[in-house]
């Protein structure tokens, strides 16, 4: 075991960065992001914005799903409240970025509450096939408020403007995608340090004996919803922003198993399983993408192959953790910095 690890204070004990090591590769990986725009090509910087969005939404689901308990497949149609928010006032009204951002946060919470009532007497499964109810319902409104939405044919955007420079490529969506979701990842990692973010594992761990100790359970839940929910509708702002039109065909089904499957891979019940789970599930399409490249000489119609082999992929994927590392890819990390920490005394 790990000696000289003693803690002097609870502050301390529960500081984000323990060590000097810990402080060094969140500058080491500071520093990559900020020299990234400069090095990637633009497709690349694509797939980096494209990440940012969705480690944003993981992270939200991870707090519902992953630390409270609650699984929902309903993350593609908050994202959707939350795209359609942002058209809406940047149509109707030419509010500013931010505001934009806030307010479709603020809007899916709300309708995230009204998802999650249900929550207080299903869960499990149960509550998986409300959330998917909700969804569908939700993708009706898109469809036929053609009034608000324009229906199928969906709402285009203009480039947004953030305190007056337009955002017109990658490169500049990246200088903003990147701090927000920086702050919403640190805002979550704070959370589950407060009374709040304990109540939530509480509830995960054991809901009738968190009852029993005084946390209500209807409250804590509706939070959960709404906490993840907003979370939801920034990343769904963000997307946007970043494709400039939405349809209602632009949240499908589909998505809420990504993001699913994004922490389940990851690892259900940390930050850093949201984040690496988002990050590898995001290139897992690439990577599908180049051995179909490379199989097309050999392969007739490979391209056609690439849509339902990239659907079994993400199944597998699941499937495959579930059985082989339950706690995903973050436990693999951790079992990695275990064995360095204690190398070269390990038995």
């Amino acid at each position: 075991m790990r000696i000289a690890t003693a803690k002097q204070s609870y502050s301390s004990d529960e500081a984000l960065l323990r060590t000097n090591t810990q402080w060094a590769w969140m500058g080491i990986l500071a520093l990559a992001l900020l020299a990234a725009p400069f090095l990637l090509d633009g497709y690349w910087l694509y797939l980096a914005c494209l990440v940012t969005i969705n480690v944003a939404s993981a992270t939200g689901l991870n707090i519902l799903t992953g630390f409270t308990g609650l699984v929902s497949l309903g993350q593609a149609a908050f994202m959707a409240v939350g795209a359609y928010t942002v058209a809406v006032l940047q149509r109707d009204v030419g509010t500013p970025f931010l505001f934009n951002l806030l307010a479709a946060g603020a809007l899916t919470a709300i309708v995230g509450v009204l998802v999650g009532l249900p929550s207080l007497r299903v869960k499990g499964l149960y509550l998986a096939i409300a959330t998917i109810a909700a969804s569908f319902i939700l993708h009706f409104v898109f469809v036929n408020w053609q009034s608000l939405t324009n229906g199928p044919s969906g709402i285009s955007l203009e480039p947004a403007t953030f305190f007056g420079a337009p955002l017109t490529s990658n490169f500049h969506l990246y200088w903003v995608f990147v701090p927000i979701t920086a702050l919403m990842v640190l805002g979550a990692a704070n959370l589950f340090r407060t009374r709040i973010g304990r109540a939530f594992i509480a509830i995960r761990d054991r809901d009738i004996s968190a009852e029993v100790l005084g946390i209500p359970l209807l409250r804590y839940k509706l939070l959960s919803f709404a906490i993840s929910s907003f979370y939801a509708g920034i990343a769904g702002g963000m997307w946007a922003y970043f494709f400039r039109v939405v349809t209602p065909e632009s949240f499908p089904f589909i998505t809420s198993i990504f993001f699913l499957a994004a922490i389940i891979v990851g690892g259900m019940g940390t930050i850093l399983g949201g984040i690496v789970g988002a990050v590898f599930m995001t290139l897992v399409p690439e990577l599908l993408r180049f051995l179909v490249e490379w199989a097309s000489p050999f392969v007739p119609n490979a391209g056609t192959l690439l849509s339902p082999v990239r659907t079994v992929v993400f199944g597998a994927l699941i499937v495959g953790f579930l059985v082989f590392e339950p706690q995903g890819m973050a436990e693999i990390i951790q079992r990695i910095r275990r064995f360095f920490h204690l190398w070269p005394f390990r038995k």
